[in-house]
């Protein structure tokens, strides 16, 4: 460590409002220590040996508390799910609503499906399984964001039976 990243940790320290950091290395300690703050808190770096080139080290900056708003406090009532059914992927891949990029999604919610209608596709060792609707009924909820892995029984849909 040369004087130059010395001198970049002292900035950094002194933006992250840390009052206290020490690095620990094989053949070198440091300890940084500001003014800031009412009451002290100690940011420790460790340098971890690593067969490849070394990565500078960071310290991370205290978390700060954020006052809780209305909408974050108001508690919003749970929707009964218990009157869904559940449409859960029958194998491990990645969840895609679309058939191809520029093509709109197999099924929007609120929208009306029946029995045998694709749903979406689950991407598995490179084959594309359509994944077929098992109930008719209304799409409630999409569970799964696109492109996302997914595994085997996890909830992709809720789907209003009536």
């Amino acid at each position: 460590m040369d004087i130059k990243d010395i001198q970049s940790l002292i900035k950094f320290v002194a933006k992250s409002g840390a009052s206290e950091v020490k690095l620990e290395m094989e053949d070198l300690k440091i300890t940084i220590k500001t003014g800031a703050g009412d009451h002290p808190e100690t940011t420790y770096v460790q340098q971890i040996p690593l067969a490849q080139a070394p990565i500078p080290p960071m310290a991370q900056a205290p978390v700060a508390h954020i006052p809780a708003t209305s909408e974050t406090t108001e508690q919003k009532p749970k929707e009964d799910d218990s009157k869904y059914i559940t449409i859960k992927s029958p194998i491990i891949g990645t969840f895609y609503r679309k058939p191809s990029p520029d093509k709109p999604p197999f099924v929007e919610v609120g929208g009306d499906i029946a029995k045998g209608d694709v749903l979406c596709v689950i991407e598995a060792m490179k084959l594309f399984n359509d994944i077929e609707s098992e109930v008719s009924g209304k799409i409630v909820k999409v569970l799964v964001e696109d492109s996302s892995p997914v595994e085997f029984d996890q909830p992709l849909f809720l789907v209003d039976p009536s």
